[in-house]
C-alpha cells in the first residue's frame, strides 16, 4: 500500500510538472502576443491596443522634419535688432568659435518679415503659402538642443536621444496605440528624393522596441520592391503557399516567442501580402482631381518641389487611410558645407535658401490645407522639426550661418493644439532661449499628452533601466493646449 501510495505520488508530481511546465511556456506566448508595457510606478496596461491613459486629443500624428537645422530667424521668428545691428559685432560674444569655427558680425536676414493672419504673426515674405496658416499653428520659439551636430541633432530630435539605439517617437506610438488599419503599416516614413536624413535610418528605428514598430519606408518617387506577384502564378496558388507558409511560420516563431525580429518578418510578409491590394491603391495620384495636384505643386518645373509635392500627397492619403504615424523628410543629408542637398547653409544662407525654401512652401502648406478641409485636423496631430538653429551672425568670410543649438523654433498644429500662439522667445537677436526654454523632453511630453499618453507611464524595460521616450525628463506644456 505504501508503493500504490508512493507510485500515485510520483504519477501526480510528474504530471504537475508537465502541466506546470506547459502553462510556464503557454504564459509566455500569451506574454509576447499582448506585449505589457511598464510603467515607473508599477502599473501595467496593454500596449497596442488603443487603450490610453485619458481621453486623447488626437489619433494619429504627421511629422514633417527638415534636415540640416533650418534657420529660425530666417523663417519663423522675426528678429528687428538683427535688422538694426547688421554688419556689427554682437555684444558680448565678438570672438566666438562655434560648431565650424570663428563667427564674423551680426547678418540679417536676407528676406524681409511681414505679418500674416489674423494674429499678424511676423513671418519670411519668402513663405506666402505658410504664412496662411500662422492662426492654426503654435510656436516653440525657445527650443534647444544638447548637441550641435546634424546626426545627433536628427537622431535627438527624432527619438530623444542623441545617440543612436533608441526607439523614434513614431515606433513609441506605434507600440503604444498600434495600427488603425489592416492593409497598410502603422508607421511610414518618407524620405526626400535627395536622400535619407544624416544618421538615415536611425530616425525612424524601432530601437530596442520589439522590431515589427520600426518605419516602413515609402515615397512617391520609390516603388515597393517585389509588391506584385508574377503572371504565371494564379489567386488561388498563392493564396495556398501563403496560408502553408503562414502554417509553418507560425509554429516556426511559437518554438522562439522571444525573437521579435522574427515575429516582425512573418508580420511584415503578412502586411506585404495584404499591401498588394492597398500600396498600390494609395499611390495612385492619378484618381486625384486636377485641382488637388496643382495645389500641391506635383505639376511643378521644378523637379525637387513636384517630388516632394508628390510625397506629401502620399502622405495625406496615408493618413486618411489609417496610418498612425507619418514621418515626412524635406531634404537630405548634407553635402560639404554648400547647402546643396539640406537646410545646412554655412557658406551662402541666401542661395541655399532660395533654393529649400521654394519646394517645401507650397507643398506643405497644400497638405496643411488638405487636411483641414478634409476635417482630418481635428484629430491629426501636426508637427514641424528641425534638428537645432542658426547663428545670427555669419561665418567669418562667408555670407552663411553657423549651428546653433541654443535656440531655435519648432512647431504644432491640429488636434488638441491652441491655435495662432508663440510659446518661448529668444533674445533679440536669435542666439540664445531666454523666455520659456524648451527641449525635445517637453515638445515629446506634450505630444503623448495629446494623443491620450502619460509620457511618465509610456516605458519599455531595457537593460535594467525603464526607457521612455523623454527619457528621466520632461513636463506636458499646458499653455500650447487647446
Amino acid at each position: 500500500m505504501t508503493d500504490s501510495l508512493s507510485n500515485s505520488t510520483r504519477r501526480r508530481f510528474l504530471g504537475n510538472i508537465t502541466t506546470g511546465l506547459m502553462g510556464v511556456g503557454l504564459s509566455h506566448l500569451l506574454g509576447q502576443d499582448s506585449v505589457i508595457a511598464r510603467s515607473s510606478g508599477g502599473n501595467a496596461w496593454n500596449a497596442g491596443s488603443g487603450y490610453t491613459h485619458f481621453k486623447p486629443r488626437a489619433k494619429r500624428v504627421l511629422q514633417i522634419f527638415c534636415p540640416g537645422a533650418a534657420s529660425h530667424m530666417d523663417l519663423w521668428e522675426h528678429k528687428p535688432a538683427l535688422e538694426k545691428y547688421d554688419g556689427t559685432a554682437m555684444p558680448g560674444e565678438e570672438n566666438l568659435v562655434s560648431f565650424q569655427g570663428k563667427n564674423g558680425p551680426l547678418m540679417k536676414s536676407p528676406w524681409e518679415f511681414k505679418p500674416a493672419g489674423q494674429s499678424g504673426k511676423m513671418i519670411s515674405s519668402m513663405m506666402p503659402h505658410m504664412a496662411k496658416h500662422v492662426d492654426d499653428i503654435a510656436f516653440f520659439h525657445g527650443m534647444q538642443s544638447k548637441t550641435n551636430t546634424h546626426g545627433p541633432g536628427c537622431v535627438f530630435v527624432n527619438t530623444g536621444h542623441p545617440t543612436e539605439g533608441f526607439p523614434s517617437a513614431g515606433s513609441w506610438i506605434s507600440y503604444a496605440l498600434g495600427s488603425m488599419s489592416d492593409n497598410l503599416p502603422t508607421y511610414v516614413a518618407i524620405p526626400d528624393i535627395r536622400g535619407e536624413p544624416p544618421n538615415g535610418k536611425a530616425n525612424w528605428s524601432n530601437g530596442f522596441l520589439p522590431a515589427k514598430h520600426q518605419a516602413i519606408i515609402m515615397a512617391a518617387h520609390q516603388p515597393i520592391r517585389n509588391l506584385n506577384k508574377p503572371d504565371k502564378i494564379s489567386e488561388q496558388e498563392e493564396r495556398g503557399t501563403r496560408d502553408l507558409l503562414r502554417f509553418f511560420n507560425q509554429n516556426h516563431a511559437a518554438l522562439r516567442p522571444e525573437e521579435s525580429d522574427l515575429q516582425a518578418r512573418i508580420g511584415a510578409y503578412e502586411l506585404a501580402g495584404k499591401m498588394q491590394l492597398s500600396a498600390p491603391e494609395v499611390r495612385d495620384f492619378q484618381s486625384e482631381p486636377e485641382h488637388i495636384h496643382k495645389l500641391y505643386g506635383t505639376d511643378s518645373k521644378n523637379r525637387l518641389k513636384a517630388a516632394y509635392g508628390r510625397n506629401c500627397l502620399l502622405a495625406r492619403r496615408l493618413l486618411e487611410r489609417g496610418v498612425r504615424y507619418v514621418n515626412l523628410f524635406c531634404a537630405s543629408r548634407a553635402s560639404g558645407v554648400d547647402g546643396l542637398l539640406n537646410w545646412d547653409a554655412h557658406k551662402t544662407l541666401k542661395a541655399d535658401y532660395d533654393r529649400h525654401i521654394p519646394v517645401f512652401d507650397q507643398p506643405t502648406a497644400a497638405l496643411l490645407t488638405d487636411l483641414k478641409q478634409r476635417g482630418m485636423l481635428e484629430d491629426t496631430l501636426v508637427l514641424w522639426t528641425t534638428e537645432f538653429g542658426r547663428m545670427p551672425t555669419c561665418q567669418e568670410g562667408t555670407v552663411g550661418r553657423d549651428h546653433n543649438p541654443d535656440g531655435f523654433t519648432l512647431w504644432m498644429m491640429g488636434g488638441g493644439v491652441k491655435p495662432g500662439i508663440s510659446y518661448g522667445a529668444t533674445d533679440d537677436f536669435g542666439r540664445r532661449a531666454i523666455e520659456n526654454p524648451t527641449t525635445i523632453w517637453e515638445f515629446y511630453s506634450t505630444v503623448l499628452h495629446i494623443l491620450g499618453l502619460d509620457y511618465n507611464q509610456l516605458s519599455w524595460y531595457h537593460n535594467g533601466l525603464d526607457r521612455r521616450l523623454t527619457d528621466v525628463h520632461g513636463h506636458v506644456i499646458k499653455a500650447v493646449l487647446a
